[in-house]
Order: C-alpha cells, then sequence, then structure tokens
C-alpha cells in the first residue's frame, strides 16, 4: 500500500465519502495537503498518496516521487514508460478498495489529480470496474490515446469528469488537456472543461470551483444517507 498523508473528520463523525487526490511529478502528497481547511467538507476523508520513489530519464537519472517513468521531453507512443503506468495504476486502484473495505460505497469516492497524477486519475477512473462519484482531472493529459476507447469500463460511463487547465501552461500544453477531453466526452455522457489565463498551476479561481463542485457531489451524498437513516 502507499504511504499517504490523510485527514479524517473529527472523532465521532463518520466519513460519508472520501477524496483521492494525485500528486504530480517531482511532488509529493504533502503538495495539496493544505487546501484541505479551505474546502470545508468536515464529514469527508482526504487521501494524498506519495508516489514511490523513481529514476526519471528527463531528469538525467534523478529520483524523485512519480508515477510513471518520462523518456522524452517530445511527444512519443514511448514517452511514458507504460510499465510503470500499470504499476501505479495497480497501486491507486489497492487505495480505492481500501475506502470500500472501510466501508465507503464507490459512488462516494472522488478520484482526482494534478499533471502526471492527472493523467493516472483519468487511466484508472475511466478503467474502474465500479462506479465512481467523480473524476476530476487538473492540468492533465491522456495516456495511451489509442488504448482509451479500448480499455473503457462501462461502469463510469455515467460518471462526470471534470477538466481544469491552464491556457498558458507549457509544461502539459492546453492542446494535450483539450484533446483528453474531447477523447473522454467521445465516450462518457458527462464531462465539464473550465480553463483559467495562467501556466502550469493551480489558481484561486480554480480552487474556488473545486470547492463548489466537491460540496455539490458530497451535498447529494449527504442528503441520500439523511433520508435513508429518517427511513429508518
Amino acid at each position: 500500500m502507499l504511504e499517504c498523508i490523510e485527514f479524517n473528520p473529527e472523532e465521532g463523525v463518520e466519513p460519508i465519502g472520501t477524496v483521492i487526490w494525485l500528486h504530480g511529478l517531482g511532488a509529493s502528497g504533502n503538495d495539496f495537503a493544505p487546501i484541505v481547511p479551505h474546502m470545508q467538507l468536515p464529514d469527508v476523508r482526504w487521501v494524498f498518496p506519495h508516489a514511490p520513489m523513481r529514476p526519471i530519464t528527463i531528469y538525467q537519472g534523478d529520483e524523485v516521487r512519480a508515477w510513471y517513468d518520462i523518456t522524452t521531453l517530445g511527444e512519443s507512443p514511448e514517452r511514458e514508460k507504460w510499465s510503470d503506468v500499470l504499476v501505479s495504476a495497480e497501486e491507486i486502484n489497492q487505495l480505492i478498495q481500501r475506502e470500500i473495505d472501510r466501508g465507503i460505497d464507490p459512488k462516494h469516492i472522488v478520484l482526482m489529480g494534478f499533471s502526471q497524477g492527472a493523467a493516472m486519475a483519468l487511466h484508472v477512473g475511466h478503467r474502474y470496474s465500479e462506479s465512481l462519484n467523480a473524476i476530476i482531472v487538473l492540468s492533465g493529459y491522456l495516456l495511451q490515446p489509442s488504448m482509451f476507447e479500448l480499455e473503457m469500463s462501462q461502469a463510469n460511463r455515467l460518471t462526470p469528469y471534470y477538466f481544469y487547465h491552464g491556457t498558458r501552461d507549457m509544461v502539459v500544453l492546453l492542446r494535450r488537456g483539450e484533446e483528453a477531453h474531447d477523447m473522454t466526452q467521445a465516450l462518457h455522457r458527462f464531462t465539464y472543461w473550465e480553463d483559467y489565463p495562467i501556466g502550469h498551476e493551480v489558481c484561486l479561481e480554480e480552487i474556488r470551483h473545486l470547492r463548489f463542485l466537491l460540496h455539490k457531489r458530497f451535498f447529494n451524498i449527504r442528503e441520500g444517507i439523511n433520508s435513508e437513516k429518517s427511513k429508518g
């Protein structure tokens, strides 16, 4: 199991759902952890996994936390080391399963990520065998587009996919984010796109949009749980 930073509701409060947030290349689970208090979701569990340390070819073999090796700065089908992607996908699947084992309905799990983590969130969510609550792709892109439709799971065809991207992003070009959105939109019923005049980063307006989105997603869950309790 991957090492994680985890934020749980206060003692006595059962989590109604979980957000699993995957960091980008060279970062760690600490990257977005400071955002949690600003989201104001006291009954939600937050999980920020640390990707394993691995040598990165474009960093001259230096080791950083990464979901997969990147072999070239240019565009190529071999740009991302596929064996690393498959291993990381299984590790992320294990994190989702752990939440299910802890009593969280998979439909109450949001999977999201930034940059390389966003690419993994899209990769895993699109293929996951049970319906999730939402997939959120921040400054992300598509891994192996030729395999995207072939490996699609029908379980998440109706899951909403949210894409956020900077128009000035020079690390993951806007075009790559748009291509990921367009290919997802062709296969899934609910996809959303929002861009911002920023680079490869997350801005305050984007955080506000995320907070509104997550409040909306978990409000529906909360209402459903309360309704079931009142019937009982």
